[in-house]
């Protein structure tokens, strides 16, 4: 029996699937093992089930469009027919082979650039424009998922990325001026959008959302002009639909708040209350008679328990100023950015299981607050929750004195090295010998079905520790062979006994909890799994120190001990929510300086804290950006401020755009940087262009490793000359753009064979310069 339909709403849900089946089925598509019509059916149960979760829990406005193969904006290009030349493609409707060519590339050309959605470890495919694009309605996802949900009996609010934040989203393509006005082409793009809406009114739509979360950001009066502009445009094709515009990850400014409120022909306004606390004041202080405020009181990218009586406090306290009867209880965003179904953790203690709610409790969450505010509190549920909230605070697992003492010493010191980076480099290079043009790679090797069944079975306690120490043992060393076969200069172990980054530390420090199917999107097929910090962290022995010797042990090669950074670690978490994330950062910050000299003591030259996320949780708001980056650079330093000047230390960072934070790049004081830069067009280097100086070595990614496409010696080459035209010989190293994890052994080999050519081929030419 169906629970009768409170003011409730979800702004989007997990796709992956509880048991990550829509990653199986897309991978096994790539893999030519089944064929799209089986992917199509995966896809389908999917979303059938989440339509179903969603309405037997009471919710009333469920959205449809919010599932992809990929990402939404994708989604969105693909709807556009904005389909760069360089796949082919010659009308009709968009296929899988264009679609997934554009997100992976193919054979012959490569895909479109990749970056962070927003301040999330979720990406989206960067939507390449231009005045010569030819627009046309080219995928009728929307409305076929409409009708889908509709012939199951679930009447659903398509959601489709709103005009206005697709096109500050995208880029000028290759060839068009930097200069050009993205949102030039508004008129252009704006009939498609009519067709696409005429089109869910036909079918039956009566409800229809546009996320506008660009609205977020620090925007310009012309910027701001273009959401005016727009939705005037569309008001008389939206007469007789009711529409939802979705903002959230941040505040409002008041003059985006003013912007979005007089908008033409929209009905309701969903606001992130979680993030965006003082938007509370913007809607006190004016909000328009009549209209529908969707209330998002319940966090969407993390995953502790509501605190139920507070967001039924804070919505008793907006209904008396939106009135009664409009006000909707809803997510503060996508629940994409959580994991699926706490039911599924059989291994969480009762515990820290009480503190949490992943997407499915999050539903019922907001479905509870939604009866509790028309007068059906449900006392047991609200009962449960106080408990688990109070349960939380006292609970003795949570703190740690000698850890929140050691943070609190922190202050008072930047903790820079004693030596500046030209005299460490020099330093270095007397004892590590390395030709000029170093190669590198940035840490892991493709994971093999036997590598990952080893690790499965060592976990269930199906093997012994011997048998596992001897298999990742001859991983290493197979891993090991291959760079030296290569010629590789300065190399590394492949990371056989991580399954990821970020779980392989957190399992090994205090204050960490994981999940067994805590499984979060980040792209495409890609999925991570957070750990969730529930209490003070420190590190109780070394982590890595064994492995990382071992793979020493086994070359007269510089290897490098693989780490990842304290920004990165707390980035790509659930972070406890009742202190400053700055101080979880500082005290994750300590447990790796620990791990750094250790790795020092056991003779590992080089060592790479990889802070991968640094750029990603940059807050959204330019006002913000000093104080995070500040922390963030200050943490960073704290791991590694205590080694000798001859101890090399290496960075990472990925798909972000980090031209804007260069600054705080170079002040971390890094002896070597490895940074993405070939997938989004090099656009990295245009920094230096502009004549910003940078000392210490780097390692701009040569070739693009989130694509199966292997690039030849000569573009590789190519793409060192232009590094070379911006940065000093003496300083530039060659990689690729990220870890090798995601890779098959076949794509990996010729790829790294001609990215050590490529430098050979440099090296002599610099040499015939002379």
């Amino acid at each position: 029996m169906l629970c009768q339909k409170m003011a409730s709403h979800i702004v989007g849900y997990p796709r992956m699937g509880p048991k990550r089946e829509l990653k199986f089925a897309l991978e096994s598509f790539w893999d030519k093992k089944s064929s799209a019509e089986d992917l199509q059916k995966v896809a389908a149960g999917l979303r059938s089930s989440i339509w179903k979760q969603m309405a037997d829990a009471g919710i009333k406005y469920i959205p449809s469009n919010t599932f992809s193969y990929y990402d939404q904006v994708l989604d969105t290009t693909a709807m556009l027919g904005a389909v760069p030349p360089r796949y082919g493609w010659n009308g009709g409707e968009i296929g899988f082979d264009t679609y997934f060519s554009m997100a992976r590339g193919n054979a012959s050309v490569p895909a479109m650039e990749m970056t962070k959605w927003f301040d999330t470890n979720y990406h989206f495919i960067v939507p390449e424009l231009g005045p010569d694009v030819r627009f046309s309605y080219a995928s009728h996802k929307a409305v076929d998922e409409y009708k889908e949900a509709k012939a199951l009996g679930v009447n659903t609010v398509p959601v489709l990325v709103g005009p206005v934040s697709y096109l500050l989203l995208s880029k000028p393509a290759k060839g068009v001026e930097k200069t050009f006005s993205l949102l030039s082409l508004l008129p252009k793009i704006l009939p498609i959008y009519k067709e696409v809406i005429s089109e869910l009114k036909a079918a039956g739509a009566s409800w229809i959302q546009f996320d506008e979360p660009t609205l977020v950001l620090d925007l310009d009066a012309h910027q701001l002009q273009a959401f005016t502009a727009a939705y005037a445009d569309l008001e008389s094709t939206l007469s007789g639909l009711n529409v939802l515009i979705e903002t959230y990850f941040a505040d409002l400014t008041s003059g985006a708040y003013k912007t979005l409120i007089e908008l033409k022909g929209v009905t309701a306004y969903g606001l992130d209350l979680v993030r965006g606390t003082k938007t509370i004041d913007l809607i006190k202080t004016n909000f328009p008679k009549g209209k529908f405020l969707f209330a998002g009181v319940v966090d969407g990218r993390n995953i502790w328990a509501n605190d139920l009586a507070s967001s039924l406090g804070t919505l008793q306290a907006l209904e008396a100023i939106v009135g009664k009867d409009n006000l909707v209880v809803s997510t503060s965003c996508s629940l994409l950015h959580t994991a699926v179904d706490l039911v599924n953790e059989t291994k969480l203690d009762d515990e820290i299981k009480s503190w949490l709610a992943f997407a499915a409790q999050k539903v019922v969450e907001v479905n509870a607050l939604a009866k509790a505010l028309a007068g059906q509190k449900d006392e047991a549920f609200f009962a449960s929750n106080a408990t688990a909230q109070a349960s939380r605070k006292s609970s003795p697992r949570v703190t740690n004195e000698a850890v929140q003492k050691a943070a609190a010493a922190l202050k008072g010191s930047d903790h820079r090295r004693a030596t500046n980076v030209s005299a460490r480099l020099d330093a270095q290079q007397k004892k590590l010998n390395l030709p000029i043009l170093p190669t590198t790679t940035i840490g892991s090797f493709p994971q093999t079905l036997e590598l990952r069944r080893v690790r499965r079975e060592f976990k269930a306690n199906k093997i012994s520790e011997d048998n596992y120490v001897k298999a990742i043992k001859e991983e290493i060393k197979k891993v090991v062979d291959l760079q030296e076969e290569l010629d590789i200069d300065v190399l590394v172990h492949g990371e056989p006994e991580r399954n990821d980054m970020v779980e392989y530390f957190g399992e090994q420090l205090s204050g960490f909890a994981f999940t067994v199917n805590g499984w979060v999107q980040s792209y495409g097929s890609r999925c991570v799994k957070p750990p969730i910090i529930y209490g003070d962290v420190s590190r109780p022995k070394p982590m890595t120190v064994f492995w990382s010797s071992t793979a020493q042990s086994m070359t007269s090669r510089p290897m490098k001990g693989m780490l990842t950074g304290p920004v990165t670690i707390l980035n790509w978490s659930f972070v406890r929510n009742d202190q400053p994330r700055f101080e979880t950062c500082y005290q994750i910050a300590l447990a790796i300086k620990d791990e750094v000299e250790d790795l020092e003591k056991a003779g590992i030259n080089v060592i790479q804290i990889d802070e991968a996320a640094l750029r990603e949780g940059l807050p959204l708001r330019k006002s913000e950006h000093a104080f995070y980056l500040k922390w963030a650079v200050h943490s960073f330093r704290i791991t590694n401020c205590g080694v000798k000047d001859t101890t090399q230390i290496h960075t990472h960072m990925c798909y972000s755009n980090f031209n804007d934070i260069i600054h705080s790049i170079i002040d971390m004081d890094a002896d070597v940087i490895t940074i993405e830069n070939s997938r989004s067009d090099e656009k990295l280097l245009s920094v230096f262009r502009e004549g910003v100086k940078y000392g210490a070595g780097i390692g701009p990614g040569v070739y693009d490793i989130h694509s199966p496409r292997i690039p030849s010696t000569e573009e590789i080459a190519d793409r060192i000359n232009k590094m070379l035209a911006v940065l000093e010989t003496n300083i530039l190293w060659v990689n690729p753009d990220c870890g090798l994890k995601t890779r098959k052994y076949a794509e990996v080999k010729p790829a790294l064979n001609n990215m050590v050519a490529a430098a050979k081929l440099l090296r002599t030419q610099l040499a015939s310069a002379k």
